[in-house]
């Protein structure tokens, strides 16, 4: 038996927007034992998420390569080399795998904005501010979908170094490949507070489906748009690991 499960999603206490994902009936305790034909039937969800993630990163690639060109020419003018910054995330059962971003902060900058929400605005460019408020900088992960690293919609992945913080709850956001964006991410963008995102994180491992994906998609070009919730409000990673000790 299925149920819908009805996320509001919000921003800055603007109109509300609701998404409905069809999900198993939740039990409580030990989840249930998948039978051959569930287990079929996930298989197959999976195949046309990888599917869909390699056609639509390998098309936006090809219309946004100007796009691509003319932001990697302006960071080699503004700011030199290198254009793009490279860092181990976790991916896939906390596998890591080298995401791709664009350079946003002067060297010596922490560039794990907005997922690792450590603030650093002194290194951070005037043009580096512009590519983060717009999302823009995010781009380069097209290449990450297309090599089957990240997935257009999942958790967003954090550092390497938070993984033996987690517990076993939230260890089940890696039971998804990392997405460019999330549920967490239009739910509240970075005004979620840390237990919250990581909630919505399991909240959508045990729930997406194809259609879900689709309507995050929308909501992410809609969030980004407006610029919302792109401030570093969300508090400091480490501060709130040293308050669970």
């Amino acid at each position: 038996m299925r149920n819908q499960h009805t996320f509001l999603i919000t921003s800055h206490n603007r109109a509300v927007t609701t998404v409905l994902i069809d999900s198993p009936t939740p039990t409580t305790g030990a989840r249930n034992e998948v039978t051959p034909a569930a287990s079929q039937d996930m298989g197959v969800k999976h195949r046309a998420k990888r599917s869909i993630d390699v056609v639509v990163s390998g098309t936006m690639l090809a219309i946004l390569w100007p796009l691509l060109l003319a932001i990697s020419i302006a960071i080699r003018v503004k700011m030199g080399r290198p254009v793009l910054f490279r860092q181990s995330r976790p991916g896939l059962h906390g596998e890591p795998f080298e995401m791709v971003k664009f350079r946003t902060m002067v060297p010596g900058g922490i560039e794990d904005r907005p997922e690792g929400a450590i603030g650093d605005s002194n290194r951070v460019t005037a043009l580096g501010a512009w590519l983060r408020s717009t999302s823009l900088d995010e781009l380069p992960e097209l290449v990450n979908v297309l090599k089957g690293d990240m997935s257009l919609v999942g958790p967003r992945p954090l550092l390497n170094k938070y993984l033996p913080h987690y517990n076993s709850h939230q260890m089940r956001r890696h039971e998804v490949r990392p997405g460019m964006t999330g549920l967490a991410q239009v739910e509240g963008r970075n005004d979620l507070a840390w237990p919250e995102r990581f909630d919505t994180d399991i909240r959508y491992v045990d729930t997406w489906t194809i259609l879900g994906d689709m309507k995050i998609l929308l909501l992410t070009v809609k969030v980004a748009m407006g610029r919302e919730g792109v401030e570093d409000t969300v508090e400091n990673f480490d501060a709130w690991l040293e308050k669970r000790k």
